[in-house]
């Protein structure tokens, strides 16, 4: 498998400061994204949903990290992709006045074409093999489906949103296998599956007929990820009830972060090297919930190091109880060794 030498010409976490006008252009993330993630941070806007844009919906169009509600049009919202960032318009929870905010950007290949390979044709879907990132928006058939999600490897790990109804995020992820699924909005521990109809394969994501991920006539987006060298993870890790808590290895030292307790009930935790530039890494904001940047607790803490992560929480639920399983994933700021033959480095 080649090794992504340069990850941040496929994933990018960018920090601005709203303007409260419209036409407020967000450079430097260093391509033209496909999917942007954004939360406030500061300011009277803090405690703000996550708004999440992609390319295949089209802009203005917003779903929410931390919330079941269908799909959202808001004519200034997120209102352009640009070669280099985005631009924004008047709505405060992504551009407020005076207010700080974190972007996270990942390359997909435009708004893509309909993937014809499984018994559900994709409206569009949107592919960068290189980084194994696909985004596909489908019409649920009912009964078990299945449709092509463009990767041409197994997907580590997916997230299934319904867009035109009420209901939860669906997530698979590798190391709970299709036996189980987890929502993204909620803080439940993982459930025994009736959202996937086995595991997917290289080209297909299997459904059930479920209201989350395939009711007939109603309107998905999945993001579909695989593992590449060099660039991302996705994996599980263990608790051990220690300050000196487990590492994790990735391969990679890593620019994001996510994690959640799959075996117990707790919140998904995001972590990156732009909010937090040196160890410990303790600025946290968790995609289930509205709550603003926090930086307080001595549990919810890990180091980024050279060629993963490592854990700094004592016996807390919500990152290192004992013998619980964590669910995780990771994208990098570098490779061990990069292309230039020089070794990341810790913060």
């Amino acid at each position: 498998m080649a090794q992504i030498n340069k990850p941040s010409l496929h994933f990018n976490t960018k920090l601005y400061t709203g303007s409260g006008s419209a036409g407020h252009s967000i450079t430097g993330v260093g391509f033209q994204p496909d999917w942007t993630w954004i939360k406030s941070r500061s300011g009277t806007h803090n405690a703000a949903n996550h708004r999440i844009y992609d390319a295949v919906r089209g802009v203005t169009k917003v779903i929410y990290s931390n919330l079941s509600n269908a799909e959202g049009t808001d004519a200034q919202g997120l209102t352009a992709f640009g070669t280099d960032g985005f631009t924004l318009g008047t709505e405060n929870q992504s551009n407020g006045s005076s207010t700080e905010f974190v972007a996270w950007n990942w390359k997909a290949n435009g708004q893509g074409s309909s993937n014809t390979a499984g018994s559900i044709n994709t409206t569009y879907t949107s592919v960068n093999t290189t980084a194994g990132f696909s985004i596909s928006s489908y019409a649920g058939s009912g009964g078990n489906g299945n449709f092509g999600h463009g990767l041409g490897v197994k997907p580590a790990m997916f997230m299934i949103k319904r867009l035109n109804a009420t209901e939860d995020w669906a997530v698979y992820h590798q190391s709970m296998t299709a036996s189980h699924y987890v929502n993204f909005n909620t803080t439940a521990a993982k459930a025994s599956n009736n959202r996937w109809d086995g595991e997917p394969s290289s080209t297909l994501i299997s459904l059930q007929n479920h209201t989350a991920v395939n009711a007939s006539g109603s309107n998905y987006v999945c993001y579909a990820f695989a593992e590449k060298k060099g660039y991302s993870k996705f994996g599980k890790y263990v608790g051990n009830g220690a300050d000196d808590g487990p590492f994790i290895y990735c391969g990679f030292k890593p620019a994001f972060v996510i994690y959640k307790n799959s075996s117990y009930t707790g919140n998904w935790y995001v972590f990156d090297n732009k909010r937090s530039p040196f160890n410990l890494t303790q600025t946290y904001l968790k995609p289930n919930a509205t709550a603003q940047e926090d930086v307080t607790s001595s549990d919810i803490r890990l180091d980024l190091v050279s060629n993963g992560f490592k854990m700094r929480g004592a016996n807390n639920a919500q990152s290192n109880h004992s013998g619980n399983d964590y669910i995780y994933m990771a994208f990098a700021e570098n490779p061990i060794v990069g292309s230039n033959k020089t070794p990341a480095t810790a913060k």
